[in-house]
């Protein structure tokens, strides 16, 4: 009997599919351990600026306030998403089979796209929060109440899992006609592409669901609009735009060219292009935002940059 891979008559129900074959990796094998060491160190440093960031966000109260606590949700979140990634990819690398089962899959699939769904979620509500900061300044602190904060926060993942819930869904009710994934990991569009049945309704609703989040990137830039008018009114407003909205629009334009890159080539890319090649495009947006975010923020707005500098201080004269 064909294999599936070579012949696409043949039917493997998706209850009969096991594992799925992860084929990114083949490219690595004589340098395995180049690219562990590299990828261990992105990860760490991954986790150590990021928790660095939320435990000082935590820690100080000076810094409880709207803005800081979704920033903790952006580094969180950012935590929650290379999670998905980054432990499976260690393993694989010592590995001499790349596969992942099909349960875990589809919770790969989950974990990695929720999170990077949720950061565009989580930058709209910073976009908003810096919107009614600036441009209505005397409302702010009563309409940025805890009730609002908490609502917001909870909004901004409840969204995207809910997003990736549904895709999800019917990417798990295709008969499937292999199991070959031309990935590191397991994406949404490499599953979909291995259906003998039609995808019509997977692709109708993968096509909301980045339109969705295309929305917010007009969502953002239309509230920056209005930001740049304000702020343009009086010194103050200037100083507040560039020591906030600067680090968050670098952080959009981060997460969104990182995110499309991705997408725009598991639809539209050539199959001629080097697998390794193939396999950058495919995690910078799991490699980029999550170390550039908290490194931005952590440099530009002052009162994190001053906590962060104490810190240091602080320890510098223990070891004394």
């Amino acid at each position: 009997m064909a294999t599936p891979e070579g012949n696409s008559t043949y039917v493997v129900n998706t209850s009969n599919v096991v594992v799925f074959s992860l084929f990114g990796l083949n490219e690595t094998t004589n340098y395995r351990t180049v690219v562990f060491s590299l990828t261990l160190l992105c990860y760490c440093v991954i986790l150590v600026v990021n928790v660095f960031l939320i435990l000082t966000i935590i820690l100080d109260e000076n810094l409880h306030e709207p803005m800081y606590i979704f920033l903790c949700g952006l580094c969180i979140n950012g935590l929650y998403g290379t999670t998905g990634f980054y432990p499976k990819f260690l393993f694989d690398l010592l590995s001499h089979t790349h596969v992942i089962t099909y349960v875990g899959c589809l919770l790969q699939i989950f974990t990695i796209y929720s999170s990077a769904t949720a950061d565009f979620t989580i930058l709209a509500v910073m976009a908003y929060d810096r919107y009614v900061a600036i441009c209505r300044p005397l409302e702010y602190q009563s309409f940025m109440t805890k009730h609002r904060i908490a609502m917001l926060v909870c909004l901004s993942w409840l969204i995207p899992m809910i997003c990736q819930v549904m895709v999800v869904t019917l990417t798990s009710t295709l008969e499937l006609c292999g199991t070959r994934i031309e990935k590191l990991y397991c994406e949404n569009w490499s599953v979909v592409k291995l259906a003998c049945s039609t995808t019509t309704v997977n692709n109708v609703v993968g096509l909301i669901v980045v339109s969705f989040y295309l929305g917010h990137d007009v969502f953002i830039v239309c509230s920056y609009v209005q930001l740049i008018k304000s702020s343009l009114k009086s010194k103050e407003g200037r100083r507040k735009f560039m020591q906030t909205c600067v680090p968050h629009l670098l952080c959009l334009l981060n997460v969104t060219a990182a995110l499309l890159f991705d997408v725009m080539y598991v639809r539209y890319g050539s199959k001629s292009v080097a697998q390794r090649i193939k396999n950058f495009m495919s995690i910078q947006f799991l490699m980029i935002p999550p170390i550039i975010n908290p490194i931005i923020y952590g440099l530009k707005l002052t009162k994190i940059r001053k906590r962060i500098i104490s810190l240091f201080m602080m320890m510098g004269q223990k070891f004394r």
